[in-house]
């Protein structure tokens, strides 16, 4: 699962996600045991949206993030764009968020012209894309100049002493929660696996500064899994 790749991959986790819309939220909140809830409220004030301004949450699932960005913006146009069309119809049930625009779109291939959002977000988007620096790139491309691009993912597990506690979580808690909730325990086997393959923090910066952003910085919770990356289009830019 984890380990497939290109379009395979992508196949796989666009079908995966499919499966597990209905459940996706309540997955999210028993696993993290609420604290995603207070990362995405992070994503949006690291976002600085002004008022009236275009936010664009890519692979928006749901829906969580955008609709966060409208209840801390009232004014903005908050777009979420997704590949996986049955995770947007879920979060098109809460009545709350149908101000949100709901537009189908692949990362890789963003369906908006240059320097058009005030601001780009993701949630859990950059461990299942199969290109990391092309995904940036498409990101920076919309964003206008000046503009942020903020990015909450999960980061492998430091070489602490918690390591082993956090493994257990990822590899045998979480699978066995997906199994009794959304009776889709494989797709929350490949959650905790890409977690653990994907770059550490550090990385992450690289990989922004080498596709053109300044002022980078992240931070990190839930003891070092969970890191926001923060990064900006130069002001100069066209």
């Amino acid at each position: 699962m984890a380990h497939l790749e290109g379009q395979e991959r992508a196949q796989y986790v666009q079908n995966m996600f499919a499966r597990i819309a209905g459940r996706y939220d309540l997955m999210n909140r028993v696993m993290t045991f609420g604290q995603d809830m207070k990362w995405r409220r992070g994503v949006i004030e690291q976002a600085r949206l002004p008022q009236n301004g275009r936010l664009l949450d890519i692979a928006t699932g749901t829906g969580d993030i955008a609709y966060e960005g409208l209840k801390q913006q009232p004014g903005i146009t908050a777009v979420g764009g997704d590949f996986t069309l049955e995770m947007m119809q879920a979060g098109k049930l809460y009545p709350e968020r149908q101000a949100i625009h709901w537009v189908g779109a692949d990362t890789l291939a963003l369906p908006f012209p240059d320097d058009y959002f005030d601001a780009v977000t993701s949630g859990f988007l950059m461990r299942n894309v199969i290109d990391v620096p092309g995904a940036f790139r498409e990101q920076l491309r919309v964003a206008k100049p000046g503009g942020r691009v903020v990015v909450l993912e999960s980061s492998p597990p430091k070489r602490n002493g918690l390591r082993p506690f956090i493994l257990f979580h990822l590899n045998f808690v979480i699978p066995t929660l997906g199994k009794l909730i959304s009776g889709q325990s494989d797709a929350y086997r490949y959650l905790p696996d890409s977690t653990q393959g994907f770059k550490d923090p550090d990385t992450v910066v690289n990989i922004m500064r080498q596709t053109g952003y300044t002022n980078i910085k992240y931070k990190l919770f839930m003891f070092g899994t969970i890191a926001i990356h923060v990064g900006q289009k130069p002001a100069e830019a066209s």
